[in-house]
């Protein structure tokens, strides 16, 4: 059984990428693109919007700062008055910088949150009346398998994450009733600007084009939980339900931190 309504059909859906200036928020919007919606992208980097719509014919640009309440009221005022309606958001704007206890930076930390999670929220804001006065829509938002539990180097960056699945679980609760989906998309390592910065193997990275595969093939679905690759996500989501006595001796032997 599905958890939301399925999203089958693209021609025609009119979609807002927010953090869509490269990764996974870019090629997720492409993917729509190339399947007929009418797609509007937000970021900070008005030039690789720009470039964006330049390259996908019909797609429109918002250049937004998410930390900007009313920058964000604006751009979804401005889509509505273009399109008539919303019918998905996607709020896939992140900040990450490795960072643990030993070298906690309380300036890096508080911009984890106002990215992540203070962002997410000024959407929020001015998208839930939209889709509760259309009675339909869909709410999609981008954390992380970071979120699942505590990890080495995720001091700043994890806890945002996890923030962003409860929060999903909460609109779910909320949202299910008025016809509106929900989905939380938990990727593991995917190659992009963000995880550029990494200094260590990544296990199982795949590329932008294969999350935003996945992440379509999840709303199709009807996924509340939309997690890839499985290859990897798998075992972090079984490694969530080992008691804490093994948990943390097996991460410390998976990572060497």
């Amino acid at each position: 059984m599905s958890m939301n309504p399925r999203i089958h059909q693209w021609p025609g859906q009119v979609v807002w990428l927010i953090g869509a200036s490269s990764g996974i928020g870019e090629a997720t919007a492409a993917a729509l693109h190339a399947q007929g919606a009418t797609v509007f992208v937000s970021a900070r980097s008005a030039t690789a919007l720009h470039a964006f719509a330049a390259q996908h014919p019909g797609s429109t640009a918002l250049p937004l700062d998410v930390t900007d309440a009313a920058a964000m009221a604006q751009a979804a005022q401005a889509i509505v008055q273009a399109a008539g309606r919303m019918d998905l958001v996607m709020y896939c704007a992140g900040h990450y910088k490795a960072m643990r206890a030993t070298n906690f930076d309380l300036t890096e930390a508080l911009r984890h949150q106002e990215v992540n999670v203070t962002g997410a929220l000024n959407m929020l804001s001015v998208v839930l009346p939209i889709l509760q006065r259309q009675g339909h829509g869909h709410i999609s938002l981008v954390a992380s398998v970071a979120g699942y539990r505590g990890l080495p180097q995720s001091m700043a960056y994890g806890p945002t994450k996890a923030a962003l699945q409860h929060l999903a679980d909460t609109l779910y609760l909320d949202l299910h009733d008025k016809g509106i989906g929900v989905s939380i998309v938990n990727p593991g390592f995917v190659a992009t600007p963000l995880t550029a910065q990494n200094q260590f193997k990544m296990p199982a990275l795949i590329r932008p084009a294969d999350a935003a595969q996945a992440i379509l093939k999840g709303w199709a679905s009807g996924d509340l939980e939309i997690h890839f690759p499985k290859r990897f996500t798998w075992w972090l989501k079984l490694m969530r339900l080992l008691p804490d006595r093994l948990y943390f001796p097996l991460v410390r032997q998976f990572t060497g931190l």
